[in-house]
């Protein structure tokens, strides 16, 4: 009776293994921030995408394939030659995610590493061809215009390919070694001439502030003799005057001096001032 109850348990274990195995192979998970095509042994890619969650298929003719659709950023690298021959190194970001619709056509055409198999080489393109249309000058004077001649010809180029981009930015452009050696010479040329400029107007200001100064001290000299001519000696008896009183106070308030001297009738401290 036991025998039989063993033998009936093995005869069951098997099936029930085997239907927990096509059960657990026909499910499977599409996590958030993904989204999955199906491959069909008989019938190939299927067009429907599916979705975020848990999902059935057919164990081993059908299989899913998971697509990571969020945005990723990727950098793209290359040394390329501007309009007037100089050598240019640039390095873009790129921010990148697929088009959720055509992933069913993405993977036939390109698999799941289609970013490493289409944005190198049609960063590069790109680029090599937007830079050769300008200078090395301007590639610097007008950074702005040619990162967004680039944007716009890069998003193109990867919708062909079912891929959107979402940011497309120049982070690193340096050039030659002639080249760099070149600006730096006409920096430091441009910071002398703008030196030498200053020195001139500097000289200008002051040969001007000399001519100002002058003419106001000819002014003034020429005012004190008209008021001296107008006034006769009386000015200068005054001036001699104030004069006088300012040295007696002088000493008077010095502790050093004790004496004045005085002389006879009309000997003062400014040589005869009351004559």
């Amino acid at each position: 009776m036991a025998a039989n109850g063993l033998s009936f348990i093995y005869r069951a274990a098997v099936p029930m293994a085997f239907g927990a195995y096509l059960v657990q192979s026909s499910l499977y998970d599409v996590r958030g921030g993904s989204r999955a095509v199906i491959f069909d042994r008989v019938s190939g890619v299927k067009e429907k995408v599916i979705d975020e969650g848990t999902h059935f298929l057919i164990p081993w003719v059908q299989k899913a394939i998971v697509f990571d659709v969020r945005t990723k950023p990727r950098s793209i690298s290359t040394t390329t030659g501007s309009k007037d021959l100089q050598m240019v190194s640039l390095t873009l970001r790129v921010l990148h995610r697929p088009d959720v619709q055509s992933l069913p056509k993405i993977y036939q055409q390109l698999g799941q590493d289609y970013d490493e198999r289409v944005l190198p080489s049609v960063g590069n393109e790109v680029l090599k061809s937007i830079v050769a249309q300008f200078d090395a000058a301007e590639l610097i004077t007008q950074r702005e215009a040619v990162s967004n001649r680039i944007r716009t010809d890069l998003m193109k180029r990867a919708k062909e390919f079912n891929i959107m981009l979402e940011d497309v930015s120049i982070t690193h452009m340096t050039f030659g070694k002639e080249f760099t050696k070149a600006v730096e010479q006409k920096q430091i040329a441009q910071q002398d001439a703008e030196r030498a400029r200053f020195i001139v107007e500097r000289a200008e200001q002051e040969r001007q502030a000399n001519v100002i100064r002058a003419e106001g001290e000819a002014e003034s000299a020429e005012t004190i003799s008209r008021a001296i001519a107008k006034a006769g000696d009386g000015l200068i008896q005054i001036r001699k005057i104030e004069a006088s009183r300012e040295i007696a106070q002088t000493l008077a308030s010095n502790p050093n001096v004790s004496y004045l001297p005085g002389g006879g009738k009309g000997t003062n401290l400014l040589m005869n001032v009351g004559r």
